[in-house]
């Protein structure tokens, strides 16, 4: 049985999402969409695209409730079928299908580990986010001690086990924030990272580009993240502290 799927959860993609689908099945399957409350049609057609393809399955949820929560969905529903891995990624366009095989690849032979994408911009990355993200890297890095290269960049494979533990035990989660605090808590479980760099390109409008990011309203779930994840580093310290002292004893 294969253990490995390739998950994207899409909100009012539009035609961008056919593409996206079809250069993924070039490379994978099965391949999962969930559609979290699309108003624009795309469910409908997809959900008809995945009977006549054996290797594509369409789940459409009835409110969007955020990428986190349709993830959730998506990813609860792969490990009651069996599957241990999935390889997240936008529906978008943004993120490279061809490296599906690779990032597989990796994790299949290192199945207690998260493979985590760094982007690699073309130069038509927009460049306010890219220097925004720098100050989320950065601060992933001091919550994680360095283990993260990219907090943000959505093409990874998750072990299911874990990140589905953690994602029980959060009450957050659910929404753009969930590629940070994904990557920050595993991390803190004790799952290894592997940072893999991939390409990234940002479409135009004209070319099908379609983008769901607002720069006050994420900017602002992405601090309210970092302090929170900040605020449960200082209190976990005493401990680790503690635990470091006694392995120098040892």
């Amino acid at each position: 049985m294969e253990t490995h799927l390739v998950l994207l959860p899409s909100y009012n993609t539009g035609r961008r999402l056919f593409d996206t689908v079809t250069e993924v099945r070039r490379h994978w399957q099965p391949v999962w969409v969930v559609i979290d409350g699309s108003t624009d049609g795309t469910g409908e057609e997809l959900v008809e695209c995945g009977r006549r393809d054996a290797g594509l399955r369409v789940f459409v949820r009835n409110r969007n409730g955020g990428k986190g929560a349709a993830l959730f969905d998506g990813l609860r529903r792969a490990w009651a079928l069996g599957f241990t891995h999935a390889l997240v990624m936008d529906a978008d366009g943004q993120h490279p299908a061809a490296s599906i095989p690779q990032f597989i690849g990796v994790s299949r032979q290192n199945q207690d580990a998260m493979i985590l994408g760094v982007p690699v911009f073309d130069r038509d990355a927009p460049r306010l986010r890219v220097l925004g993200r720098c100050v989320s890297n950065a601060l992933a890095r001091l919550e994680t001690r360095g283990a993260i290269a990219d907090s943000l960049f959505g093409f990874r494979v998750y072990p299911l086990s874990v990140l589905l533990s953690v994602m029980n035990a959060a009450s957050s989660m659910r929404g753009y924030d969930f590629d940070l605090e994904a990557a920050v808590r595993l991390c803190w479980r004790g799952v290894r990272t592997i940072n893999l760099p991939a390409p990234v390109r940002y479409l135009s409008a004209a070319a099908g580009g379609v983008s769901h990011f607002r720069y006050g309203r994420d900017n602002l779930l992405l601090a309210t993240a970092h302090a929170r994840l900040m605020a449960e580093c200082l209190l976990r310290l005493p401990r680790l502290t503690a635990r470091r002292v006694r392995s120098l004893r040892h």
